[in-house]
């Protein structure tokens, strides 16, 4: 089979688009980047662009609004995105959502919630943490009960990113309790659901915590008490959620390794533009050192390594191959990814000297936010766990 790495011309125009619709924006990069990471000020006016360009729709296809071209076009869109300064979260939670509504959602959802995000009319955040779950998707304690026509839910998520902004949250619950599915001897992967329900809705209550690194928003526990949610909004069948679910993990650790690469590309071109210029001993420029060059020189072979496993790991999903294929590209492109943004914002501090603390050269801001693509949205150590198990056929250490 013939290997193809090179982005088609529909992809390069979406590349083309997305820096076009940035460009009122990049004289104004260091107010925004303030505003977004140090005030939490959702961009809208950077959203409204982006949808402008068509990206939202790129899962959607046509019928309800998208225009079809896939996951890696996305991917390639949020990384363009990324390369200019401009990461945003939201775009990762809404489409990953996205994937789970289009591929799990009865027709009556797909024509509901599908064209609204593809005119980026409507934003997505996604609940599944819980306080005493963290990574054990499997221990939630959140739970809805059916009563006739709708169900009523009582738990708590916490970590939710972007309930304050997002029209619609993706929950993932229990319908069946892990005490009933242990009775029975049945897999706790079983009785798990997910609904789609307004975070305004009677009975939610949001408490921010107080966290940093997220572009834009806040991160929230969401506590439910008794909330109504019609039958209807659920995705899929009842207790069946646990492969669904995964048509959103899966999305979701690939976009957050395209945002790590464009990230790692917008810190490697501020730091190598400061050592072309900056001059310390007589007139020849910091960047002729190897002290500096190499450093440098090793993110950007990095960069190459994790872009090529995101587009992978895009491309399996595209072309549906099993769950646990894509799982395995998307872990490995999410684990590179993260690992290579931490030294490549590093070592760009490292180049610019003092002033890689100045919020002026905006580096500063990215190193919270490329430090948690270590431990979210899955923890670097989970993502060891499961190549072990899984890949090296290692005995279960958890």
């Amino acid at each position: 089979m013939a290997l193809d790495f090179e982005p088609t011309e529909e992809q390069q125009l979406i590349r083309q688009s997305i820096r076009k619709a940035m460009e009122p924006f990049l004289a104004k990069r260091e107010e925004i980047m303030h505003s977004v990471m140090a005030e939490k000020k959702f961009p809208q006016e950077l959203w409204e662009a982006m949808a402008d360009t068509g990206v939202f729709g790129c899962l959607i296809p046509e019928e309800y609004g998208g225009t079809d071209l896939g996951l890696l076009t996305m991917t390639l869109a949020l990384e363009e995105l990324a390369t200019l300064g401009f990461g945003n979260a939201m775009i990762v939670t809404t489409q990953m959502d996205t994937s789970c509504i289009l591929r799990n959602g009865s027709e009556e959802m797909k024509k509901r919630f599908l064209p609204g995000i593809a005119d980026g009319s409507l934003k997505f955040a996604f609940a599944i943490t819980e306080p005493d779950a963290g990574s054990n998707s499997f221990r939630l304690k959140t739970v809805a009960r059916r009563e006739g026509d709708h169900y009523v839910l009582n738990g708590q998520k916490t970590f939710i990113t972007g309930a304050e902004v997002a029209d619609w949250m993706l929950v993932v619950v229990r319908t069946t309790p892990v005490e009933e599915l242990e009775a029975k001897g049945m897999s706790k992967m079983m009785g798990i659901s997910l609904f789609v329900l307004d975070p305004r809705s009677p009975g939610i209550d949001l408490k921010p915590i107080p966290t940093r690194g997220i572009e834009g928003m806040a991160q929230w526990t969401v506590f439910f008490d008794d909330v109504n949610v019609p039958a209807d909004q659920m995705v899929g069948e009842e207790g069946m959620g646990s492969m669904s679910m995964f048509n959103s993990l899966n999305p979701e650790r690939i976009l957050a390794a395209a945002l790590a690469c464009g990230m790692t590309q917008f810190v490697l071109d501020k730091a190598c533009k400061y050592a072309r210029e900056r001059k310390v001993f007589k007139d020849r420029p910091i960047g002729a050192y190897q002290a500096i060059q190499h450093p440098l020189a090793d993110s950007r072979i990095g960069l190459d390594a994790a872009r090529l496993l995101t587009w992978r790991s895009a491309w399996a999903f595209d072309k549906q191959l099993p769950p646990a294929t894509v799982g395995h590209y998307a872990n490995a492109a999410k684990y590179t990814a993260a690992e290579l943004v931490i030294n490549a914002v590093d070592r760009a501090i490292e180049t610019h000297g003092g002033y890689g603390f100045s919020e002026e050269y905006q580096i500063i801001y990215l190193w919270e936010a490329a430090r948690l693509i270590r431990t979210a949205p899955i923890s670097k150590e989970m993502i060891l766990n499961y190549f072990a198990e899984h890949v090296l056929d290692l005995p279960r250490s958890y």
